[in-house]
């Protein structure tokens, strides 16, 4: 056995090594112990303590008027709910009123990041075409960019795929302060994966159960998850698609594949349908939003997310004292 890097035969003491330098077990023992060093960090754990534990549990999502909450334990039916459905609003009014929503929501977040003890996590599935990156767009528009963080999930890496399902999700929720959207998200792989036969049936089975103890351990660290699946019909994606092949510029959004992919639209539907049924809890409820108009879409949306913004109460922290009377020096 080489000596030169200090290893030494049982029963012999590492003084009895000849090591290239200072022993570095020594020098470490030398430090202060691992307990002094989280000692040390009291004050920094205790900021970590979730905000549920302070007085701010319980957030209830409020959905606004024409979105389908899905209630735990229920079964859901896609079919059943109409995706034409624009909760009698006049267009014109909605996009008005959007300006509005969009205006609360930045408000409240320079709240919440100022308070930074809390965060919000917006998950937005849907079919192709659902339109979750015009949501994104037009629903966060004027929010600042330092508060909010988008994520869109693709194919996942060799990388990702050595670990655990869950861990390029969870590596990707907001911090303190802030808001975190997901385009795409822990759902694929209980959506697509299933839909394609990737893993075993057995596999994805165990998922909703682990993505539900995902969510409620999010919600228990003091984030509020609030899950949109925007529900367009058949008809509306052949539409859109057809829009897609028609404008030379929506060209770079389309794939050959969608149309692949709409061959599978009963078995997505199915998934969607399971996922949603399965993963409405009190801490993370499902709530499917009719999407064929945009506009509703949008505003139903935005006033969800302001709603629940405002329901959270964010608050400035507290000033230091004397502030007020401070004059800055010519």
């Amino acid at each position: 056995m080489s000596k030169k890097h200090g290893k030494h035969l049982p029963g012999q003491s590492n003084e009895d090594a000849v090591t290239d330098g200072p022993d570095r077990h020594l020098s470490a023992r030398a430090r202060a112990p691992s307990t002094a060093l989280w000692a040390g960090a009291a004050d920094a754990i205790a900021g970590t303590v979730p905000a549920a534990l302070g007085g701010h549990s319980g957030v209830k999502i409020l959905a606004a008027p024409g979105i389908v909450t899905v209630e735990p334990g229920t079964r859901v039916d896609l079919a059943a709910i109409d995706t034409d459905a624009d909760g009698g609003l006049d267009k014109a009014w909605a996009k008005e009123a959007l300006a509005g929503e969009r205006d609360r929501i930045s408000a409240l977040q320079e709240r919440l990041y100022a308070e930074r003890a809390r965060s919000l996590l917006l998950v937005f599935q849907a079919i192709d075409t659902g339109g979750k990156d015009g949501t994104i767009r037009a629903v966060l528009k004027g929010v600042n960019p330092q508060g909010c963080t988008v994520t869109s999930f693709k194919v996942p890496s060799s990388d990702e795929l050595d670990h655990d399902f869950l861990w390029r999700y969870h590596a990707k929720t907001p911090g303190r302060g802030m808001i975190g959207v997901f385009n795409r998200s822990h759902y694929e792989d209980v959506l697509v994966v299933r839909v394609k036969n990737l893993v075993p049936d057995a596999v994805w089975q165990g998922r909703y159960r682990l993505i539900n103890d995902f969510e409620r351990l999010l919600a228990e660290s003091g984030t509020v998850v609030i899950k949109f699946f925007l529900h367009i019909s058949k008809g509306e994606q052949k539409k859109r698609l057809e829009a897609r092949i028609a404008d030379p510029e929506k060209h770079w959004k389309f794939d050959p594949a969608d149309l692949v992919e709409r061959k599978s639209w009963d078995a997505y539907q199915q998934a969607f349908a399971d996922a949603l049924s399965r993963c409405a809890t009190p801490y993370a409820p499902w709530l499917v939003v009719p999407a064929n108009h945009k506009w509703f879409r949008n505003y139903v949306i935005a006033r969800t997310i302001a709603d629940t913004l405002e329901a959270m109460d964010p608050r400035f922290p507290r000033a230091k004292t004397g502030i007020a009377d401070l004059k800055v020096p010519d």
